[in-house]
């Protein structure tokens, strides 16, 4: 299997191609991911083109594997997730209220959204009987109706690489992490290969109001992917990541660790569904980064039994997937991260003066 990814050489951003521990420099003939993804350079001419060898997958330092693709996210997409923003809805943010709320779902009601396919008849019928009944919600209306949950996780260039440090707001004081698979989906609404990216979630902010989605889902080192695009073969497919799981594993300073592994089976509409409404009416000529949703339920004990998970600064976070590796970083307060300051006129005027474009 073979990545496409990116990398900070010496005189700047680098995309490279990676062969089992080797790295090599694509940007003479691929100067960003959007010449791939927009369809200016093949796959195939990627993967097979000479190149000069850069160093090992553990000498460089490597950025997200994304550049001038937006980055959008699916929400809910796991019936483990919809609970857990139901939960955060009903909390008001709060997180001492959150166990005693998971405690007061019925099994019936817990059954029953186990059992429907979104926006299928049923769903609507029990659509119908929940509003009557005025037990609706906001999760639940993209958790089971027509449209799935899409939002903007981050503006493009903004999201971190491997080993870096992600940001929490320093007001947040109930959050976790969302490891998820990112699809790399080019101009023609194709996906052509997936990373490992954690969608950090804020839940104290988001739980206060669905309208804060953008204070708590984007802000400074909000998301890390990679560590590379691993692309598209006989050997990986959608069909592929669907059969496979993922694993979290969190160390804290505190002596805290976690690990849990969740399949990904539980896709409610599966990943094509969600790359067809990303393109519904909307176009992506560069690609663009897709968080297809988080399997995980984050309901660990962390300093008390029932007071739940949230992070403290200097966790390690590892996002592993036996398809695609492991992604791992770090987490501070957005305050203490350095501000981002390389966007998207910096990273043209760095490849204009390696003539490169």
């Amino acid at each position: 299997m073979i990545g496409i990814g990116r990398v900070l050489g010496p005189l700047g951003p680098c995309v490279v191609r990676v062969e089992g521990h080797r790295v090599f420099d694509l940007t003479v003939s691929c100067p960003t991911l959007g010449h791939w993804l927009g369809g200016q350079v093949s796959t195939a001419s990627l993967l097979e083109s000479a190149a000069p060898e850069m160093g090992t997958v553990d000498s460089v330092q490597w950025l997200a594997p994304f550049d001038i693709q937006p980055i959008k996210a699916c929400g809910v997409t796991f019936i483990a997730s919809l609970l857990e923003r139901l939960v955060e809805e009903l909390a008001r943010g709060q997180t001492d209220a959150a166990d005693t709320i998971r405690q007061s779902f019925s099994a019936d009601f817990l059954q029953s959204l186990r059992e429907i396919r979104p926006g299928s008849p049923e769903a609507l019928q029990l659509r119908e009987e929940l509003l009557a009944q005025n037990r609706w919600s906001q999760y639940l209306e993209v958790g089971l109706g027509s449209d799935p949950e899409v939002f903007t996780k981050a503006p493009p260039m903004a999201a971190l690489g491997q080993g870096a440090e992600a940001g929490l707001l320093k007001e947040s004081t109930w959050n976790n992490p969302e490891p998820e698979i990112v699809l790399a989906i080019n101009s023609r609404g194709e996906a052509v290969g997936a990373s490992l990216g954690n969608d950090v979630n804020l839940r104290d902010v988001e739980g206060r109001s669905a309208l804060l989605l953008g204070r708590a889902k984007d802000n400074r080192g909000s998301t890390v992917i990679g560590p590379w695009i691993s692309v598209f073969d006989q050997d990986l497919s959608l069909q592929q990541l669907t059969d496979s799981e993922l694993t979290l594993e969190i160390h804290g300073l505190d002596g805290f660790h976690v690990s849990e592994t969740a399949s990904l089976t539980g896709l409610v509409r599966g990943f094509q569904a969600l790359i067809d409404a990303v393109f519904d009416q909307h176009d992506y000529p560069d690609g663009v980064a897709l968080f297809t949703g988080s399997a995980f339920a984050p309901t660990w004990d962390r300093s008390g039994s029932g007071e739940g998970f949230t992070h403290l600064d200097g966790d390690r976070v590892t996002i592993g997937s036996p398809l695609l590796g492991a992604l791992h970083h770090t987490v501070r307060r957005c305050p203490d991260l350095p501000p981002w300051e390389f966007g998207l006129a910096a990273l043209m005027q760095n490849l204009a003066q390696r003539r490169l474009l």
